[in-house]
């Protein structure tokens, strides 16, 4: 099967069985652009239909479900391929993303916007993704964000429209693309920049791993080691030929996606016996739970059950995710949220989560917390939650 034909049955049958969302008259849309490039003598058999289905309908789908129906992507495709001045030699980088020439990266963008530019007013859209007429061999990288991102996320980095107008985000892919790496890139530009100046949707694997040599799949499956497979921030997919997994609840809350009043809090000094219903259930009464710890640090839980996208993932049950308030991005072994791992012996966080049959209670004890699995009611979890009310910072 050719590399960007992935898979259509599975999407087909994923779709008939996740849950219904609210209509698309109630949501809020996402303005996409997606520009087709190609390059001076580099043939390709793409075709403008494959990529309006990758990402008005695949990536649509995707979006509508992750936020509970209350986004729709809204994405347009040029209707002609813009081919830009110089062979794909000229733009190509490394895999890696600390290796990565960014002067290239700006030489793509600035040529893509200047043919782009007469037809579209660019800083209109939510988000701009440049596709690829090229094989990731030839590119160097799967997929990537240029703004925020690979060129940083300060107002000095912010890519600008031939008007000096910004644009609000770039994303660049080869058409190899697998959905999970679609979602990726345009999460970044959609969480944008925060007003302390960090990325509110970054990376989720370690940068520094990624960095290290050798078989760039290996390498990068050493270096999911903050949420493994859990989320696309971490790891695009769990399998190539499936559709990607679903995202976490840091990343639905970061994005803006977690329905109010779907997310309940714990403070010090209280215990809690919670019904979480899956992650994925769009009907679900309680969809997170919230820890609170003295600054900067906290606990989401999550129950994540075989539904919708969550079908793809390694395993089943619950969740607990310690979050760390002053990481920005998942550098120098730190992370903004880290998976606790139930099983350890399992590797790339497999076996993360908690479940009646395996591992049910998980203690803090020096922050004085206690997480419970009590009981499953069908795909939801009774869960019992203690934060002692005498925690000191730690």
């Amino acid at each position: 099967m050719p590399p960007f034909r992935l898979f259509p049955v599975v999407f087909a049958l994923l779709l008939a069985v996740t849950s219904p969302v609210r209509g698309a008259e109630q949501c809020t849309p996402i303005r996409g652009l997606v520009l087709p490039v190609e390059f001076p003598y580099l043939p390709h058999a793409v075709s403008r239909e494959f990529i309006h289905h990758r990402f008005a309908d695949e990536l649509s789908e995707y979006v509508s479900q992750m936020s509970y129906g209350r986004f729709c992507l809204k994405a347009q495709v040029a209707p002609a391929w813009y081919k830009l001045p110089d062979p794909v030699g000229a733009y190509s980088i490394s895999s890696r993303n600390l290796l990565v020439d960014k002067s290239r990266v700006i030489k793509l963008v600035k040529d893509a916007v200047a043919l782009a530019g007469g037809d579209f007013d660019l800083p209109s859209y939510d988000f701009v993704a440049i596709m690829l007429a090229a094989e990731t061999k030839d590119y160097g990288m799967i997929g990537l964000c240029a703004y925020p991102g690979m060129l940083g996320w300060t107002a000095d980095a912010q890519l600008l429209a031939a008007d000096g107008s910004p644009i609000k985000g770039v994303a660049i892919y080869s058409f190899q693309a697998h959905l999970g790496t679609l979602f990726h890139d345009m999460a970044h530009v959609l969480g944008g920049v925060a007003e302390d100046g960090r990325r509110k949707v970054p990376c989720l694997y370690d940068h520094d791993l990624q960095a290290q040599p050798g078989l760039v799949r290996e390498i990068f499956a050493q270096a999911i080691v903050n949420m493994g497979y859990w989320d696309p921030m971490s790891s695009h997919y769990y399998k190539f030929n499936s559709p990607p997994t679903g995202i976490s609840s840091w990343t639905k809350i970061r994005l803006g996606w977690m329905p109010e009043g779907k997310v309940v809090h714990v403070e010090p000094g209280q215990t809690q016996d919670i019904v979480l219903d899956p992650l994925e259930d769009s009907g679900g009464s309680t969809l997170a739970v919230h820890v609170a710890l003295p600054p900067p640090f906290y606990y989401l839980i999550e129950n994540r059950q075989p539904i919708g996208f969550d079908a793809e993932l390694p395993g089943h049950g619950v969740l607990i995710l310690k979050g760390d308030m002053r990481v920005r991005e998942c550098r120098f072994g730190r992370s903004p949220i880290k998976l606790i791992d139930a099983d350890p012996s399992q590797p790339s966080l497999k076996g993360a989560a908690f479940d009646m049959d395996k591992r049910t209670r998980f203690t803090d004890a020096e922050n004085g917390v206690s997480i419970q699995l009590l009981e499953k009611r069908g795909a939801s979890y009774l869960i019992r939650v203690t934060v002692l009310p005498d925690v000191s910072p730690r």
